[in-house]
């Protein structure tokens, strides 16, 4: 069952006041020189799927200026024999709105649509730095599986949002913390076994003849991770959380581990071009999974990778993707990054007309 973006169109979102492209669900490469808007082309298609997109950014941040009349982002999405259509968008001052298939929905309902995994130069510290990003990568990979993993994210937020507020506010009011912390304990369990289903998986996935090397994933938590056991530990953490002045255990605060396998090295001990190359494997790795269990990988976006790998893990990447049957989407500044894909690839060129971002379907060049 196929899954593939055939149409896109944009109207004034970032650099791009208006873009419309089809896609026949081979491999797409988007060339460019720097600021010609390849990112926030692929920035578009992020927000095709559940979340604020690759770059994380506010609804009033993707207005095209100086016009500033808000935002569209129109779409068709094939999956299996089942055609959906697409629009999000924003106007100045309002949140982002969404309707699938001519009826208002909530971002959760994109999930069933369409599955995304990315990677971005943005995220190649990731194993260095703040453990947020990457629950947030490990959480996006959960989704491709588990489409409701995000309402079981937002049901945890909210109530978590709401008792820190009762916590700064020092309210002492027993059954009131009781009520929020089921609903944090009901989510929060459910958050932690999806994450530890979808690490199983993708050690399951690993493929010993990859050119990328397989990691062994961890999953820390201080907190309990069944429900009754998490519930109580809440209500046992109010005295220090009321001190702190937020919630200090629960799945919010899980950190995502990884090892290269073969030489036991924790990747925050590792390279950045070796920490690159443990991501691209992990996305290698859900796609795989992801294909195994229900015959459709999820779409990729992959912005400015091919540029930091060699010759011959470009050549070896590119005939991964093509045998996964995944569509892709990569972008770079030079086309003999992508020459080993040639035929298979559909070539597109952006430029920057004026601070204008036009794009252009290409012959292989």
């Amino acid at each position: 069952m196929a899954l593939r973006l055939t149409h896109l169109k944009l109207s004034h979102f970032r650099s791009h006041q208006r873009t419309e492209a089809a896609f026949d669900g081979r491999p797409v490469v988007f060339l460019g020189a720097n600021g010609a808007g390849k990112t926030n082309l692929i920035e578009a298609i992020s927000l095709l799927s559940p979340g604020r997109g690759l770059r994380r950014a506010a609804p009033e941040e993707l207005i095209r200026q100086p016009q500033g009349i808000g935002w569209k982002i129109t779409a068709t999405i094939a999956r299996g024999d089942a055609l959906h259509e697409v629009e999000t968008g924003a106007l100045p001052g309002q949140p982002r709105s969404l309707r699938i298939d001519g009826k208002a929905a909530p971002q959760s309902a994109l999930g069933r649509v369409a599955s995304m995994l990315w990677l971005t130069p943005a995220m190649d510290r990731l194993w260095i730095e703040a453990a947020e990003g990457r629950r947030r990568f490990l959480d996006r990979m959960v989704l491709a599986f588990v489409p409701d993993h995000a309402e079981a994210a937002l049901g945890y937020e909210k109530a978590m949002r709401q008792r820190n507020r009762l916590l700064r506010d020092h309210v002492a009011d027993g059954a009131w913390y009781g009520a929020l912390e089921a609903q944090m304990a009901q989510s929060g369990a459910q958050l932690s076994a999806n994450r530890r289903m979808v690490i199983a998986r993708l050690a399951q996935a690993s493929d010993p003849s990859s050119a990328f090397p397989a990691a062994d994933l961890t999953l820390s938590c201080d907190a309990p991770t069944d429900e009754p056991a998490l519930a109580q530990a809440l209500a046992g953490s109010r005295r220090a959380d009321m001190a702190a002045g937020r919630s200090l255990l629960g799945p919010h605060r899980a950190d995502l581990g990884a090892v290269w396998r073969a030489k036991g090295m924790s990747a925050a001990q590792c390279s950045t071009g070796e920490q690159k190359a443990l991501l691209l494997s992990l996305v290698l790795a859900n796609a795989r999974a992801l294909a195994a269990d229900t015959g459709t990988p999820p779409i990729l976006l992959l912005d400015e990778l091919a540029a930091h790998l060699d010759a011959t893990r470009r050549a070896a990447l590119f005939d991964e993707l093509c045998a996964l049957g995944a569509q892709v989407f990569l972008t770079g500044t030079e086309p003999a990054l992508f020459a080993p894909l040639g035929p298979r690839a559909h070539w597109f060129t952006l430029t920057d007309d004026g601070g204008h971002s036009r794009l252009a379907e290409s012959p292989q060049p």
